[in-house]
């Protein structure tokens, strides 16, 4: 991190209470579920990575600095580059309105940042986020710090022996791991290949917001 967006130097934190979105515990509540299923935003992956980030380092209203600078901005574009970094982009009208990116390691997505423009577009993000990872076989999805729009959704915060038991798991370092899913077959780009029910036919194809819907086990 840095101190704020004209720092010059970065430094690492490592926080004694971890923010952690259990993959079988986001909360879509029946209000996001019909706003993820109307499909009111187009959602990519990994189609304006570079935009995504100078999105999140923007400041506003009540975040009038950040803590991503020019030299974070530069590392992660080039851990995108090299396949590492990702980002989920939420368009409407042809403008992104939300999105947030962050790293792949292992079966573990550390989420970096989001930022919302209008109403709803970062907790679609985030449920498309959840979906794609479960569906692609990660364990972890790391939030860093909690704060009261993650915890609405889903997040809690754990000790730092609990994740780091967690993060060994997810990394394959961890010898009790009792799912039978390696850490290197978790896939990023599973969901592009998935195949659900809708109206009692397996389909496949484009992903829309009812897929997600489903996928995250939101059926009202």
């Amino acid at each position: 991190m840095a101190d704020s967006r004209r720092a010059n130097e970065i430094f690492w934190v490592e926080p004694r209470k971890r923010g952690v979105m259990p993959l079988d515990g986001f909360h879509l509540s029946h209000s996001l579920a019909k706003t993820v299923r109307s499909d009111r935003f187009t959602v990519t992956a990994d189609c304006a990575f570079s935009e995504t980030v100078r999105h999140c380092a923007e400041s506003t209203p009540d975040r009038p600095d950040t803590w991503i600078n020019r030299d974070i901005e530069l590392a992660y574009a080039e851990l995108y580059r090299r396949g590492h970094a990702h980002s989920i982009e939420c368009w409407q009208d042809g403008e992104m309105v939300g999105g947030l990116y962050g790293v792949k390691m292992g079966a573990a997505f550390f989420g970096e940042s989001m930022f919302s423009r209008v109403r709803d577009a970062s907790k679609v993000a985030l449920a498309w986020l959840v979906a794609r990872l479960r569906v692609g076989s990660f364990r972890l999805l790391d939030c860093q710090f909690i704060t009261e729009h993650l915890a609405s959704l889903g997040a809690i915060e754990i000790d730092r022996d609990d994740y780091v038991g967690l993060l060994d798991t997810a990394l394959g370092v961890s010898t009790g791991a009792t799912s039978g899913v390696s850490a290197s077959s978790a896939d990023f780009f599973a969901l592009e290949r998935v195949a659900v029910t809708e109206d009692a036919r397996t389909v496949s194809g484009p992903i829309s917001g009812y897929r997600i819907v489903q996928l995250l086990g939101h059926t009202s």
